[in-house]
């Protein structure tokens, strides 16, 4: 079973990288052939097969494909690019050389190669590790501090009988405000779980962006309907492939910071293009704009909370932007932000290629 596991790690077999190392070989073969109709010296088809050695053993995965290609190159050079032409000749000088060159080739690029992966994969984990770790962090007052406002605004109706209905509907309205907050801090929490949980790893299927933003708009207005949003997108049909309540979420989030971190913010432009092989999105406020000081630690959840009137510091920008970064990344996209002549703008681009970004 050990030894099973080992070779799959180390000769995995793939049809991307059968199709590769055959497109290199071909290329390799068709450029020597034509080198030879042109000049009849021997001599240039070892480089030439030297570099698509080194091109399949790095764009290929594990060692397999690349071993095969010294095997193949070496057979092609002394078969097809060496006199007598189409004959093998094992009298050559400097053949066993020729072969240990190009396998010594393949196996220290594929060794790197491998590291490399290695390397980034451990690097991701460690990413999300760290987003979990600062999800964490910040959960636990997050939750709290609702919660204990809810039980608050309910115990004053339930024990205070002689309150108007101005201020009963005053508390209620307040309970619903931070039950909607917790709502938004367990999606926060379940997306992070998601994006973290390598055997669950998103779905991406193309969605039109029309019926996203769409979605997410009419949610928005639901919540603050005294904010001025406008649309902005293609007119022609625009599928990007995503998972779709991930990608509502991120905007969700957005619009939310936008007014409530924006604090003079009225009016909001949600715009989305088409710009080469990716999809942007942004989301642009007339609000205060973001302190200068925040921007190395915008995207990665420390931030400290935004105090509000009260003390309870609840509203935790950070947190949700952490989780937006995580997201749009999981998609294979970036993020970015900046400040405007007035406001701030949030900008996230997604690939329109399906292509896994988790390999």
């Amino acid at each position: 079973m050990q030894n099973k596991k080992t070779a799959e790690r180390f000769f995995p077999f793939s049809l991307r990288d059968l199709l590769v190392s055959a497109g290199i070989f071909a290329c390799a073969v068709e450029l020597c052939t034509l080198l030879r109709m042109a000049n009849t010296v021997d001599g240039f088809a070892f480089p030439i097969f030297v570099l698509a050695v080194l091109l399949i053993s790095r764009l290929t995965t594990g060692y397999l494909f690349g071993i095969l290609a010294s095997l193949f190159s070496v057979i092609s050079i002394n078969f097809i690019f060496t006199y007598p032409y189409w004959a093998f000749n094992f009298t050559i000088t400097g053949y066993p050389l020729t072969f240990l060159t190009m396998f010594g080739v393949s196996l220290v690029t594929c060794a790197m190669t491998t590291r490399i992966k290695q390397q980034d994969r451990l690097r991701a984990e460690a990413e999300k590790e760290k987003i979990r770790a600062n999800l964490l962090r910040s959960v636990s007052h997050d939750i709290r501090t609702p919660l204990t406002s809810i039980v608050g605004a309910t115990s004053a109706v339930l024990e205070t009988p002689d309150l108007s209905v101005e201020q009963q509907r005053e508390l209620i309205m307040d309970v619903r405000d931070e039950a909607q907050w917790l709502i938004r801090i367990v999606e926060n929490l379940l997306s992070i779980t998601r994006i973290g949980n390598a055997q669950a790893q998103i779905i991406k299927q193309p969605e039109a962006v029309e019926e996203i933003l769409g979605e997410t708009v009419q949610k928005f207005r639901k919540r603050f309907p005294t904010i001025s949003i406008k649309v902005a997108m293609p007119d022609d049909l625009l599928l990007v492939p995503m998972d779709a309540i991930l990608i509502e979420q991120v905007l969700s989030n957005l619009l939310e910071n936008a007014v409530i971190h924006g604090k003079t913010t009225s009016a909001i432009i949600l715009n989305v293009h088409k710009d080469g092989e990716y999809a942007t999105f942004s989301v642009q406020d007339n609000g205060c704009g973001i302190p200068t000081t925040e921007f190395s630690r915008l995207f990665d959840g420390t931030l400290k909370r935004n105090e509000t009137a009260s003390g309870d510091g609840k509203r935790n920008m950070g947190l949700g932007l952490s989780v937006c970064m995580a997201i749009v990344r999981a998609h294979g996209g970036t993020m970015s932000a900046k400040n405007l002549d007035t406001g701030a703008e949030f900008t996230f681009r997604l690939p329109l290629t399906e292509e896994d970004e988790h390999s």
